[in-house]
């Protein structure tokens, strides 16, 4: 099983390969993908990230996490969320899928 490719990324809108639906901010993991919901986590710009965040995504058996900040990288990142990849993170991403890495990660696509 791969992670699948991002296919497009603009203003608040988000397409991932093999998914019918796009996103505002999504998760995406082995297989598969589903819309990141912050009010899930009390999840805000600050403190931003949160572990909880990436819960979901590190159970599908990921072994790389990416971590998209926004447009302005506007959405901080918790300091004891992960290591993060936030410049090009869609690049990295697709890099990483391309490799065939397990990768996972979550993205935001507005500010």
């Amino acid at each position: 099983m791969s992670s699948p490719e991002i296919a497009s990324l603009s203003w608040r809108h988000m397409k991932v390969k093999g998914c019918s639906s796009s996103y505002k901010d999504c998760k995406v993991w082995l297989g598969g993908s589903r819309a990141w919901d912050w009010r899930e986590t009390e999840t805000d710009h600050h403190p931003g990230v949160q572990p909880a965040d990436l819960e979901e995504v590190l159970q599908k058996g990921v072994e790389k996490r990416v971590i998209r900040q926004g447009m302005s990288e506007a959405l901080q990142v918790c300091p004891s969320s992960t290591v993060d990849f936030t410049v090009k993170a869609v690049a990295e991403y697709n890099n990483l899928v391309g490799q065939g890495a397990k990768v996972g990660g979550v993205f935001h696509s507005t500010c």
